[in-house]
C-alpha cells in the first residue's frame, strides 16, 4: 500500500469492528480517505459504531452486503482474525485491490524505530520483557500491537527517540507487504493456526514476512535451537543474533554456558551470556536467578536480551529486569495455594506446544484441565507430557473428546469430559471443581487448555479471569 495521505479522496473500506478497526478507520478518515467500516455482528452488538458514524465514518453492520467490494475501492484493511475466505476479501483480491492488515498501515505513521516479535509462543513475555528491559535502559519504549494497543494509535503518538515495541501475530503479518522492523525477533515455530492459514508452509511464509524488508542496517534475532527458524537463515539480509539454549555460540548473539559452581562440586552454573560483535563476552546472569519457571522462559530472557542490546541497550542495564520480570497474566500465571494444591493460570496456551511447555516447566504431579476450539489438531502432541507429568485431565469444550481420548492413551485413570452448562463460566467453574477434587496436597491444577477460545469465550484473557476468580472463590 502506500502512505495513508495517498488515500484523500478515495475509498477505503475497514473490515471488522475491533479496536485495531476502530483505530484505522480514525486514521484513515483523517488523511482524509473515504471510508466505510463493515462486520457481520449485528449493529446493537456492535457499540463503536456509534463513535465511528459521530465522525462522519459509513458503518455497515449485520452482514456483508454484495455492493461493498467494488472496483472503486482502492484499500481493504481487515482484522487480522477474518480469514481470507471471507467473501469482501476473496472479491478485493478478485478485483487487485489491495488486501493489509493495520500493521501495513501503522509503519507508515511513525519515525520511531520498531522491534517487532512474533513466534507461535512467548510473544507475549517476550514483548513485554523488552519492554521492561529497555525502560531500565534508560531508554523510551511504547509496547503495542498484539499485546493490547492498537499500533496505529501508538505509531500517530510516537517520537522519534521512542521505540515500538510490537507484539505480531501470523495473521497480522500475512497483510503486510513494505513493513520493515529495525529489529526482527522470531522466536520459534509449532504447527499452530492451519484452520487459519490451511498449510504450514503458509504459516510459516507469513511468519517470516517479518523480515522480508529488512536491510544489512537492521537485525533479525532468530532461535537458533529451532530448526524452522534456521531454515530461514540463508534468506535473510539483515544481521543475524540468534540465541541458543543448547549451543555456546561463537558468534555475536545470546547463549547459556554450563559451567561446575567450583571444582569438584555435582552442581551446575549456568551463566546467560551475550557475546559482542567484537567477541567481548558480557556475563550477565545465572539463570537461576530469573523469576520465572520453566526452561523456555529462560530462551524469552535470551531473545528478550538480544533485542535490546540490537535496540541500543547495554547488556549490563538488563540485569535488574530480569531478575524482578514475574511474567504476565495468563502465561503460566500463578493464581493461589489453597489446602495444600497450588494453582496455576496458563489460558494464553492455545495450542499443544505451549501446554507441553508448561507442563514440562513444572514440577509436582499436575491436574490438567484443558480443551476449546478444534481446529482439526489430533493433540497426540500432548501424549509424552501427560504420561510423564500429568495424574489427571478434565476436558472441556469443542475437544473434550479428543483431548480424553489422548489422556487414555497416555495411561492415565482419571480422566473427566465436562459437558457444557447454562455458560461458559459455569462449565468452567465445574471444571475446576473436578480437577480440584482429583488433586491431592502437593498436586498443582494446571488450566493450559492447548486450544483457542473461542467455542466458549470471547478470548484466553476472559477465559483466564474466570478461572482465577473461580479458584478464588473454591
Amino acid at each position: 500500500m502506500n502512505h495513508p495521505e495517498d488515500y484523500r479522496g478515495r475509498q477505503v473500506v475497514v473490515l471488522g469492528l475491533a479496536k485495531s478497526g476502530v483505530q484505522v478507520a480514525k486514521t484513515l478518515h483523517q488523511y482524509g480517505a473515504i471510508v466505510t467500516v463493515n462486520d457481520k455482528k449485528a449493529r446493537e452488538e456492535s457499540p463503536e459504531a456509534s463513535e465511528l458514524e459521530a465522525l462522519g465514518i459509513s458503518v455497515v453492520c449485520g452482514g456483508h452486503p454484495d455492493g461493498l467490494i467494488h472496483p472503486e475501492v482502492k484499500l481493504l484493511v481487515k482484522n487480522p482474525g477474518i480469514p481470507y475466505s471471507a467473501p469482501p476479501v476473496v472479491r478485493a483480491l478478485e478485483l487487485g485491490i489491495e488486501v493489509v492488515t493495520e500493521v501495513e498501515v501503522a509503519y507508515y505513521l511513525t519515525a520511531a524505530p520498531i522491534i517487532g516479535i512474533t513466534g507461535s509462543n512467548g510473544k507475549t513475555t517476550t514483548t513485554t520483557w523488552i519492554g521492561e528491559m529497555l525502560a531500565a535502559a534508560g531508554m523510551k519504549p511504547i509496547v503495542a500491537g498484539n499485546i493490547g494497543t492498537p499500533l496505529c494509535a501508538a505509531a500517530e503518538s510516537a517520537k522519534p527517540d521512542d521505540c515500538l515495541v510490537v507484539e505480531l501475530s501470523s495473521f497480522q503479518l500475512k497483510g503486510t507487504e513494505a513493513f520493515r522492523p529495525a529489529v526482527a525477533v522470531l522466536l520459534n515455530v509449532a504447527e499452530t493456526h492451519l484452520d487459519y492459514h490451511g498449510t504450514m508452509e503458509d504459516y510459516i511464509t507469513s511468519k517470516s514476512k517479518l523480515f522480508a524488508n529488512q536491510r544489512a542496517e537492521d537485525t533479525a534475532v532468530i532461535n537458533w535451537d529451532d530448526p524452522v527458524c534456521r531454515q530461514l537463515v540463508p534468506y535473510l539480509k539483515a544481521r543475524l543474533l540468534p540465541f541458543s539454549l543448547t549451543e555456546e555460540l561463537t558468534v555475536p548473539g545470546a547463549f547459556v554456558r554450563p559451567s561446575y559452581v567450583s571444582e569438584g562440586d555435582d552442581g551446575l552454573s549456568r551463566s546467560i551470556i551475550y557475546r559482542d560483535e567484537d567477541g567481548t563476552e558480557h556475563s550477565i546472569m545465572d539463570v537461576s536467578e530469573l523469576m520465572l519457571p520453566g526452561r523456555f522462559n529462560i530462551g524469552n530472557a535470551l531473545a528478550a536480551i538480544a533485542a535490546s542490546v540490537a535496540a541500543g541497550a547495554a547488556p549490563a542495564a538488563l540485569i535488574e529486569p530480569l531478575r524482578t520480570f514475574r511474567g504476565v497474566e495468563h502465561r503460566l500465571e500463578f493464581v493461589a495455594h489453597k489446602s495444600g494444591i497450588t494453582y496455576y493460570n496458563n489460558s494464553k496456551a492455545t495450542n499443544s506446544k505451549a501446554t507441553v511447555t508448561a507442563l514440562n516447566a513444572l514440577s509436582g504431579p499436575i491436574v490438567l484441565i484443558a480443551g476449546g476450539l478444534d481446529r482439526g489438531s489430533d493433540y497426540m502432541e500432548l501424549l509424552p507430557a501427560l504420561q510423564n507429568k500429568v495424574k489427571a485431565v478434565v476436558a472441556l469444550g469443542q475437544t473434550r473428546e479428543k483431548i480424553g481420548q489422548v489422556a487414555e492413551l497416555a495411561g492415565l485413570a482419571k480422566v473427566v469430559l465436562v459437558d457444557n452448562e447454562d455458560s461458559a463460566a459455569n462449565t468452567l467453574r465445574t471444571a475446576l471443581h473436578q480437577a480440584a477434587g482429583l488433586a491431592e496436597e502437593g498436586d498443582i491444577v494446571l488450566l493450559s487448555p492447548a486450544c483457542a477460545s473461542w467455542d466458549m469465550f470471547s478470548s484466553y484473557e476472559e477465559r483466564g479471569r474466570i478461572f482465577k476468580e473461580a479458584v478464588h472463590t473454591l
